[in-house]
């Protein structure tokens, strides 16, 4: 007679086989799978390795392009904004100090001076301001002379006082008068008076909307717009506008103007990014989207230069642009 004992001893006997052949067998599957896996890690190990090492020859062929762009600056930019004005605006605190002052070194390479500049601030394009703003531009203390479109866009008003204040109109504008002299030259637009200029970036800057950051602003020729990054949130589209208004009017009202800012600014929210989208605007005012790298401080001067000659253009690494504006032809 079989007893429990016996089945006890068989129950045990098949359980430690099933579980010698589970060993068995998961040690001569396992030995080709890890070694799979091990020349797997080795393979990566070597793309990684490959991929450092390419990266360290771009970086360091980057580096000496913009070594080179460095060096040659100068003698590009050398004289092509000789005589002309240039006020600087900037976008709150995201433009680089530096940027602001290297391109500042290269406008005055170029010949130009850098009548001042202004830092607008947040407070600028923000739609919760826009009643106080419109409050200021639309009192009794405009200055004589500016003219304000028939709107009720705050963006556009605030813009069409600081453009035909801050600018001096392009020459070649109002015809002589029935009574001047034969052969006499037609008056141009009058300059923007500078007593003018300072009572109204003072109002503004009671309001928190901009900041003067040089000793003095007067009037220019030309307009640059330094900025960096893209307006976030539901009012993006309304901030972005408000900076091109100004952009557009200053352009209008001057020389030209030339927006340079980063790869984020010719986003689909960014200042640089709406003016592209817009034909008539992107023919009118230059844009550079690499104002960070020497190439691209290059072309912020040079495509002023452009837009005295009525030439605008899309310059930097974006879609559809040019890596730079012409270069001027060295004189004979």
């Amino acid at each position: 007679m079989i007893d429990f004992r016996y089945h006890l001893v068989s129950l045990i006997a098949v359980f430690l086989a099933v579980a010698l052949g589970i060993v068995i067998g998961t040690t001569q599957l396992n030995q080709p799978i890890l070694e799979d896996i091990r020349n797997q890690v080795s393979a990566l190990e070597q793309d990684k390795r490959e991929l450092e090492n390419t990266t360290q020859q771009l970086q360091a062929e980057l580096d000496d392009a913009g070594s080179f762009a460095e060096a040659v600056a100068p003698a590009l930019v050398e004289g092509t904004l000789a005589g002309q004005g240039v006020v600087l605006l900037t976008t709150g605190d995201d433009v680089p100090t530096e940027t602001v002052d290297e391109v500042t070194a290269l406008l005055e390479e170029a010949g130009a001076e850098v009548t001042g500049q202004v830092t607008l601030q947040p407070e600028y394009s923000d739609p919760a301001t826009a009643s106080q703003l419109q409050s200021y531009v639309t009192g009794p203390g405009l200055p004589t002379g500016v003219t304000l479109p028939e709107t009720d866009d705050t963006g556009q008003l605030v813009a069409a006082l600081l453009a035909q204040t801050l600018m001096v109109p392009a020459s070649g504008g109002a015809a002589a008068p029935d009574d001047a002299a034969p052969g006499s030259t037609p008056a141009g637009p009058a300059a923007p008076d500078t007593a003018a200029l300072s009572s109204v970036l003072a109002g503004l800057s009671a309001l928190d909307v901009l900041t003067q950051e040089s000793a003095s602003v007067t009037p220019a020729d030309h307009a640059v717009l330094l900025t960096a990054g893209a307006p976030e949130g539901d009012d993006a589209a309304d901030r972005s506008d408000a900076l091109v208004d100004l952009v557009s009017a200053l352009d209008a009202a001057g020389s030209g103007a030339v927006v340079a800012g980063d790869g984020a600014t010719a986003g689909e929210t960014g200042v640089i990014g709406v003016i592209r989208a817009d034909p008539s605007l992107s023919a009118a005012v230059s844009t550079v989207d690499n104002v960070g790298s020497a190439t691209g401080r290059v072309s912020t001067v040079l495509a002023l230069g452009q837009e005295s000659e009525g030439t605008s253009g899309k310059y930097g690494t974006g879609e559809d642009t040019q890596p730079v504006p012409p270069v001027p032809a060295a004189a004979p």
